[in-house]
């Protein structure tokens, strides 16, 4: 069995010259000089137990350059179990048939929406029959469309600035040693969002698919990523029964019993909900004692929630940039859920005039959280201080119990976002 180890010291060797068959193998080798960089050591959770080498050890005859999202799929399905290096060539389009492609037979939108208009069905019971039946058939084939599984052992890459993916969902799920950077990824569009008649006092459209899930998988380092809804940003979507057709879920999740994740110099742009840590209250059983992340060097812009938002893990935030321009509908950055361990230092905000610096954490439920060194709009403040003030209703507690130590370099946040502007997001892999 290749160890860790081994991963380690292939990195810095020459891959042996092997001839095999398979998918996008014909294809000539790129200029990557970073194609087998592995995390580095105490660069947050993802350093821990052995640290993330991703591909690193992959051969050439598992080393491949993709310029279609079929061929991507087929790389990531290659000859289970092997180390691989994928690079990504261009920008790939997950639906290029468009939505109509997944359409089950009999699905009619005009028919769903006359069926559900509250005015008809109420807003006491979810929506139930013929039409919500085929709204499901065919969001599931967008699903098995648009998801791509990556496996263990994997570094996916983009080549040069302008690498990215357009519709595609990744699945990092239940794997361990992945690494993914400088790739731009749009938001999915949903092209089938469910309406909820019972969520919230008005309803709400709920959609699917996240830009990146990581499920249960431990060892994931994401560096150097934009995550951006786009030509489709929410302003653009049309509103039915007085609410927001929305067809964006999350850029990135981390849910389900993940740990040792490290997201480091990434973009998050543009979107609504946009990262989550712990995706149910009920989870303990699954989610005790992991979800542990490291988030740094990133940058949040005109994000309006969930920067990210926590539950029961141990989540160390440090030298991140939060913008939210004049026209942003920004509610909070920060969100406290049930048994998290929030550490968030030296962070810099950006909020536009009007907005309370006590915005920036929101409580959901009661959990220690550290934070220190903060600045906003150029001027420290004491995040947590300020928050009691504002909004007594949500007191937090302060001391959230843990000192991070896997920190590579720490940051004035005084230069976070000269920093950050410059050199967070794809295309700025140097």
């Amino acid at each position: 069995m290749t160890t860790r180890t081994t991963l380690l010291a292939l990195a810095g060797c020459a891959a042996l010259a092997l001839t095999a068959a398979g998918p996008a193998h014909a294809a000539p080798p790129r200029d990557v000089p970073q194609t087998r960089d592995v995390l580095p050591a105490h660069d947050g959770w993802a350093s821990a137990a052995g640290g993330t080498t991703g591909g690193a050890g992959a051969d050439a005859a598992h080393t491949y350059t993709v310029t279609t999202w079929a061929e991507l799929r087929a790389a990531l399905a290659d000859d289970p179990g092997a180390p691989r290096i994928i690079k990504v060539e261009g920008t790939l389009d997950a639906t290029g048939g468009g939505c109509a492609s997944f359409a089950a037979d009999g699905y009619d939108f005009a028919r769903y929406l006359a069926d559900y208009d509250p005015a008809v069905w109420g807003r006491d019971r979810p929506v139930s029959g013929e039409q919500e039946d085929l709204r499901a058939a065919s969001q599931r084939n967008q699903g098995a469309a648009v998801k791509a599984h990556v496996p263990a052992n994997t570094t996916l890459i983009g080549v040069g600035k302008h690498a990215g993916i357009v519709g595609g969902s990744l699945q990092i799920e239940n794997v361990d040693n992945v690494i993914v950077r400088n790739l731009t990824t749009e938001s999915p569009l949903d092209c089938f969002p469910q309406w909820d008649p019972t969520d919230g006092a008005t309803g709400a459209w709920n959609s699917e698919y996240d830009s990146m899930v990581v499920t249960g998988s431990t060892h994931v380092w994401l560096d150097h990523n934009t995550f951006t809804d786009g030509a489709h940003p929410d302003s653009s979507l049309p509103e039915y029964y007085g609410e927001l057709y929305q067809r964006h879920d999350g850029e990135l999740d981390i849910v389900r019993g993940a740990d040792l994740v490290t997201a480091s110099w990434n973009v998050f742009a543009d979107h609504d909900k946009t990262l989550m840590i712990g995706n149910s209250d009920s989870a303990a059983a699954t989610d005790r004692g992991r979800l542990r992340v490291t988030l740094h060097h990133n940058l949040f812009r005109d994000v309006v929630e969930r920067a990210p938002r926590v539950r029961f893990g141990k989540v160390d935030a440090y030298n991140n940039h939060y913008v939210a321009g004049p026209d942003t509908r920004y509610v909070y950055s920060f969100g406290i859920g049930i048994e998290s361990q929030l550490v968030a230092e030296k962070n810099a905000f950006t909020l536009p005039s009007g907005t309370g610096a006590g915005r920036v954490l929101k409580k959901w439920k009661d959990a220690p959280v550290t934070a220190a060194g903060n600045r906003v709009n150029g001027r420290p403040v004491d995040l947590i201080a300020v928050h009691n003030a504002e909004v007594p209703e949500e007191h937090l507690r302060s001391g959230a119990g843990w000192t991070p130590v896997l920190r590579t370099r720490v940051d004035d946040p005084r230069a976070v976002p000269g920093l950050v502007g410059h050199r967070a997001g794809a295309g700025r892999l140097g």
